[in-house]
């Protein structure tokens, strides 16, 4: 995406459409406002914060749950076909030992696995708690905790803040949850990789990007310069918080989705289908408790 395009992204203005946010630029031409009906867009399923952890509830949290509330994702995005599913992070809860972790960990990325070949781990602070960052990607069969790609006409990237301000990388109970990092190789890696590509690009994490609260990366505001600078960055859609919130910052939607693990009963669940247009329209179409997006460039 050219420069200018980037200020277009810049001049959007939201409003209200059946219930749903809707960004789109003040004036729209005719041609733009008609869906084009032939048009095939790239489908991604969405979750987030599933916490599986066989063991009581506490507060809102039902952690056995989350194997039923999963099946009911994985039935919906079978009569998609999305190219690929992404959770984006917290996929268990913390554990009192290494093993009873992995446990967890074997037992509900069964499940998680057989939705899709293709799919995607991003790294939450639950998912290392206790284990380390090697135990946990060798338990889902994932390089690294920090890497792109590419699929259809889309860029995406998936970041790791599971790092505490020292550079360290979280794992073996030796963080605060609220001291999360992108470190600097991090940030540099990120800034390469962007100008790599003119291909529009889709941002994948789990501490927000876009709030300087307990739930927000440190160095948010440094992620966020890099990725407005690319001029191609379309969203960020991210987990942690629990609940479902937008915001848009320098042209790019921050998207937070609601956690799975939140509630008792299918109704309280909550998962999502991203739609991406070759023209760069996002469409989000949540389920149960997760909100419905549109945005329109």
């Amino acid at each position: 995406m050219t420069a200018d395009n980037h200020h277009t992204r810049v001049g959007r203005r939201a409003f209200l459409s059946n219930g749903s946010l809707v960004l789109a630029t003040a004036a729209l031409s005719a041609k733009q406002v008609v869906a084009d009906e032939g048009r095939s867009a790239l489908q991604i399923g969405l979750v987030t914060d599933l916490h599986y952890a066989d063991k009581p509830a506490a507060g809102s949290r039902h952690y056995r749950q989350t194997p039923d509330k999963l099946a009911e994702a994985a039935e919906h995005f079978g009569k998609h076909d999305p190219s690929f599913i992404v959770e984006l992070g917290d996929l268990i809860d913390a554990a009192d030992s290494v093993q009873t972790e992995l446990g967890y960990l074997k037992r509900i990325n069964k499940d998680f696995a057989a939705i899709h070949k293709h799919r995607h781990y991003v790294l939450g602070n639950h998912c290392v708690q206790t284990l380390t960052k090697q135990e946990f990607l060798d338990g889902v069969e994932q390089q690294r905790s920090y890497y792109s790609f590419d699929s259809g006409a889309f860029h995406f990237v998936v970041l790791d803040a599971c790092f505490r301000s020292d550079g360290e990388p979280y794992g073996r109970n030796n963080f605060q949850w609220t001291d999360p990092n992108l470190p600097a190789a991090e940030v540099e890696w990120l800034e390469s990789d962007l100008k790599a590509t003119d291909k529009k690009t889709v941002v994948f994490a789990h501490q927000r990007l876009d709030v300087t609260n307990q739930h927000g990366v440190k160095n948010s505001a440094q992620v966020r310069q890099v990725l407005e600078a690319s001029g191609n960055v379309l969203a960020v859609f991210q987990g942690h918080s629990h609940k479902n919130d937008l915001k848009d910052i320098g042209g790019i939607h921050y998207c937070t989705l609601v956690a799975m693990v939140e509630g008792s009963g299918a109704d309280q669940n909550g998962y999502s289908l991203l739609s991406l247009d070759a023209d760069g329209t996002i469409e989000v179409k949540g389920s149960r408790k997760q909100s419905d997006y549109r945005w329109t460039i």
